[in-house]
């Protein structure tokens, strides 16, 4: 008997382990052979390692598919990876393309639908109820933040206030006009929307946010306690990438902020060790590998996206698995000296100074034969004679002492350093291009 009809679709589902493995057996093994029958690079990709859509007999055969790669997508660009006529694709998204080809997705209207559902349970999750006003400030457009958040609010039955990125005083505006009670946002910004705020003489804490959903990029705890002491909400996580669907692939849970839910019913989730690419046990560190389940326009197998987090078992949603936020990625680690250094590890101590603002950049240079680490900071407010050169040197001994590598700080003037309206850029490469 099918399992199809078992799971809520924008509700939290409920489920016995059991269930969701034979469903996701079912959707794999549909998936799989849907690929293989009409994506051209999925065909040749499985008949390359000798494996045929008949040879997945269990979810650990999923072990032998082939990777997908951001360079697969862009190799195949524009539309070269849909499984469908592209008569049946009603929308695409597509990354920005920065270094290289964007990469297209695509969606047939059950896509959107699934996409909704899926966006509306992570609200939900994450404290979110039907009726609230949710304040939308990711980038509308290409980026899949933006629409992705606004159709799984109306998908809830709130309230969206699709406002997109920047006008900022205009932002702190219509927060205190509308009353939100939700904000879905990039960590990044919404620390400019509180300066802005604290600029303009109204207390973040004063407002009618009760719930912060942030995702984009990668955050700290530091960071959640930051903005935590600043407004007095719940600040919680969302996951999603563009090439596997976008925002509401995981969500944290407001109740425990122990790590995200991978909705498992629509995504295989698979730790590997990026460098042998060898399947890891769950609870081991490692790059986290995503299948999707129930994509029709654009199936992806088990691709790459780059982030390190683990999986854990689930806690709010105990049929679920969970990941631990992600600590980084596979190509933003900067190698220092042989040491392998991540933003947000830079972030953390950054935090922990309370003159600092949380704002920062890493900025690479290689004058010589060694790459050398530059950490670009700036004061809440000026600084007096020998403080700033105080805290550079306390921030550089701290760096060496935890993170195990050399790096020089400059303290900069109070609102230098480069604030972002969407993904912050915390790394400066600024080396020689061969």
């Amino acid at each position: 008997m099918t399992t199809e009809s078992r799971l809520p679709d924008h509700e939290i589902p409920t489920i016995e382990v059991d269930e969701l493995r034979a469903m996701q057996l079912e959707r794999l093994q549909r998936t799989v052979r849907a690929a293989y029958e009409h994506v051209p690079h999925y065909r040749e990709a499985f008949d390359a390692t000798g494996f045929h859509p008949d040879d997945l007999q269990s979810l650990g055969d999923v072990s032998r598919l082939p990777f997908t790669t951001k360079a697969d997508l862009r190799a195949n660009y524009p539309f070269g990876m849909f499984a469908v006529p592209r008569e049946q694709v009603v929308r695409v998204h597509a990354s920005s393309g920065t270094t290289g080809r964007p990469t297209v997705v695509g969606y047939t209207k059950g896509d959107i639908d699934t996409w909704a559902d899926l966006v509306a349970r992570s609200i939900r999750l994450a404290g979110g109820h039907p009726g609230d006003v949710v304040h939308v400030a990711y980038g509308y457009g290409l980026f899949t933040g933006g629409l992705g958040a606004h159709y799984g609010v109306e998908r809830l039955g709130a309230t969206v206030v699709p406002v997109s990125g920047g006008m900022t005083e205009r932002q702190v505006q219509l927060i205190r006009d509308f009353g939100p009670r939700v904000i879905m946002v990039t960590p990044s910004y919404f620390l400019s929307l509180l300066d802005e705020m604290e600029r303009s003489g109204v207390d973040p804490a004063s407002t009618s946010l009760q719930v912060g959903i942030f995702g984009a990029e990668p955050w700290t705890e530091s960071m959640r306690q930051e903005i935590e002491r600043r407004t007095g909400m719940d600040a919680v996580d969302i996951y999603g990438l563009s090439e596997v669907m976008g925002p509401g692939v995981a969500q944290e849970a407001a109740t425990t902020k122990d790590g995200l839910h991978i909705w498992e019913d629509h995504f295989y989730p698979e730790i590997i060790d990026p460098v042998t690419e060898q399947v890891l046990p769950d609870g081991e560190l490692g790059e986290l590998v995503l299948t999707s389940l129930t994509k029709q326009a654009m199936p992806v197998i088990r691709y790459r996206t780059r982030d390190l987090t683990r999986l854990l078992p689930g806690t709010a949603v105990p049929s679920m698995r969970r990941m631990e936020k992600v600590t980084g990625r596979t190509d933003d680690m900067m190698i220092i000296r042989g040491v392998n250094v991540f933003p947000t590890q830079i972030e953390e101590h950054v935090l922990a100074e309370p003159r600092l603002s949380p704002y920062f950049q890493c900025v690479l240079t290689q004058p010589g034969r060694m790459v050398e680490l530059t950490v670009l900071v700036e004061p809440l407010a000026p600084l007096g004679a020998g403080e700033a050169d105080e805290i550079a040197r306390t921030l550089e001994a701290t760096v060496k002492r935890r993170i195990g590598t050399s790096c020089r700080v400059e303290v900069r003037d109070p609102g230098s350093i480069e604030r972002s309206v969407g993904k912050a850029r915390r790394i400066v490469d600024e080396r020689p291009k061969e």
